[in-house]
């Protein structure tokens, strides 16, 4: 796990919020403060799909509502005049992209034993920071998916010309 600072808060919030840029994601979570906070569940919700919705893996691939999906919503609820008091977002990596991952360094740990490859956006009014972590279905001692997570997003930061620095 790292933490990395956002030097550029404005060039990554438009990148974030205003573009495709972060849609390999899919949400869990979204807390905003503004004039008032807003929380938002990233499940999708049971009762919302017809039982053969529900099944269907192609109307409904993931756990997670996708990135792309509530983007435009999390970016109503930020854009106005004014900087919000807070905000945190916890994305995970789209499972079908955790292989090339995985494929850049020897490592035993295979996708299957991953639950997430996740990335955590938070900021406090002041500092926008990035927290990346990883989660298993079962206890691993092999630390070295941590490493590549690390890596593969620092890589993803510069390819998009994000600036940072690691505190």
């Amino acid at each position: 796990m790292i933490a990395l600072q956002i030097t550029n808060v404005k060039n990554f919030m438009g990148k974030f919020l205003a573009s495709e840029a972060f849609d390999s994601f899919l949400l869990e979570e979204a807390s905003v403060s503004t004039y008032n906070t807003f929380l938002i569940d990233g499940h999708q919700n049971r009762d919302f799909y017809s039982s053969e919705e529900w099944e269907d893996k192609e109307l409904r691939p993931y756990e997670f509502s996708t990135w792309k999906q509530i983007r435009p919503i999390c970016y109503s609820l930020i854009r106005g005049k004014h900087t919000p008091c807070a905000f945190k977002f916890i994305l995970h990596l789209i499972p079908d992209y955790v292989p090339s991952i995985l494929k850049k360094e020897e490592t035993a740990i295979t996708p299957q034993q991953i639950k997430a490859l996740v990335l955590t956006v938070k900021y406090d009014g002041t500092v926008l920071t990035l927290l990346t972590g990883t989660a298993f279905h079962t206890f691993i001692m092999d630390k070295s998916v941590d490493g590549l997570w690390d890596a593969s997003v620092k890589q993803f930061l510069d390819k998009r010309e994000i600036e940072y620095e690691q505190c």
